[in-house]
C-alpha cells in the first residue's frame, strides 16, 4: 500500500524543512521495512512569493520521496490541496497543514482507519475531549459556533467539516477532487458534500491540536462566514446536477 501525504504551502520558508524532515522521519520510522507499506510526500506550492520554491528544490535533493506540484499564482489552499491530490499515487491519500498542527502520529491512526468499507477519514477536535487544548475561551466558542452554523447550512452530518486533516481512498479522492471548483476555505466541505452526493462512506476519528500557529489567525469570523454561506449556497445548486 503507498500512502500519499499532501502538505500544501503558501510562503512557508520559515517551517517547511523542518516540517518535511518531521513526516519524512515518522514515515520512513512506521514504513520501511514493511513490505506491505510505502509512501510519497507531496509539497504544494501555492504560487508562493518568498523562497519557499527554491527551498522545496533543494530538498528533492535530500528527501527522495518528496515531490513537488505548484500553482502559478497564489490561488487558495482549497486549489492548492486539490493539485496535490490530483497528482497523488497513492491508495490512501492524507492532507495536513504545513504547521502540522495534528502532530504526525496521526498520520498513521488516520491510515489504519481504512477498512475496507472506509472511503474517507476525517478529524475532528469535536470527537476529543482535549481537541480544543490551548484555544482561548473565545477561539473555541467561535470555532464550535462558526463549525455548527456552516455544517447546518450544508447538511453536513458529521462533527467537524473543518479540522486540517483528512485522509481519502485514491479512487475517491480522484472522483471527488476533479469536481471540486472551490479554492478557498469551503473547499473540503465542498469535498465532502461531494462525497455524500457519491454516497462514499466517512468515518470519524479524534484529532488534538498540538502545535498552534504562532500569530493571528487568518480566520476573519464574520467575513468569512458570510463567505463560507454563500459558497455552500453555490455548491447545493451545484451539487443537483453534478455526475
Amino acid at each position: 500500500m503507498l500512502i500519499s501525504i499532501i502538505i500544501p504551502m503558501y510562503n512557508e520558508q520559515n517551517t517547511l524543512l523542518n516540517t518535511i524532515a518531521q513526516v519524512d522521519f515518522y514515515l520512513r520510522s512506521r514504513f520501511d521495512g514493511n513490505k506491505n507499506f510505502s509512501y510519497e510526500i507531496i509539497a504544494s506550492d501555492d504560487g508562493s512569493a518568498d523562497n519557499t520554491r527554491a527551498l522545496l528544490n533543494e530538498a528533492c535533493k535530500q528527501y527522495d520521496r518528496l515531490r513537488i506540484v505548484a500553482n502559478d499564482v497564489n490561488r487558495g489552499k482549497g486549489a492548492a490541496v486539490r493539485n496535490g491530490i490530483l497528482h497523488a499515487e497513492g491508495d490512501i491519500i492524507i492532507f495536513t497543514d504545513c504547521d502540522l498542527a495534528y502532530g504526525t502520529d496521526v498520520i498513521g491512526r488516520m491510515a489504519e482507519m481504512f477498512d475496507p468499507g472506509t472511503d474517507i477519514v476525517i478529524g475532528s477536535r469535536n470527537l476529543s475531549k482535549d481537541g480544543y487544548e490551548g484555544y482561548t475561551f473565545l477561539r473555541k466558542l467561535m470555532s464550535k459556533t462558526y463549525i455548527k452554523l456552516i455544517s447546518a447550512a450544508a447538511g453536513f452530518k458529521h462533527s467537524d467539516s473543518q479540522s486540517g486533516i483528512k485522509g481519502f481512498r485514491k479512487e475517491a479522492a480522484h472522483k471527488i477532487f476533479s469536481r471540486c471548483e472551490i479554492d478557498r476555505f469551503a473547499f473540503d466541505l465542498e469535498a465532502l458534500m461531494i462525497a455524500g452526493k457519491f454516497g462514499f462512506k466517512i468515518r470519524e476519528m479524534p484529532v488534538k491540536i498540538i502545535n498552534h500557529a504562532e500569530g493571528t489567525s487568518k480566520v476573519r469570523i464574520v467575513k468569512d462566514t458570510l463567505r463560507m454561506l454563500r459558497d455552500v449556497a453555490k455548491i447545493k445548486k451545484r451539487l443537483k446536477t453534478l455526475t
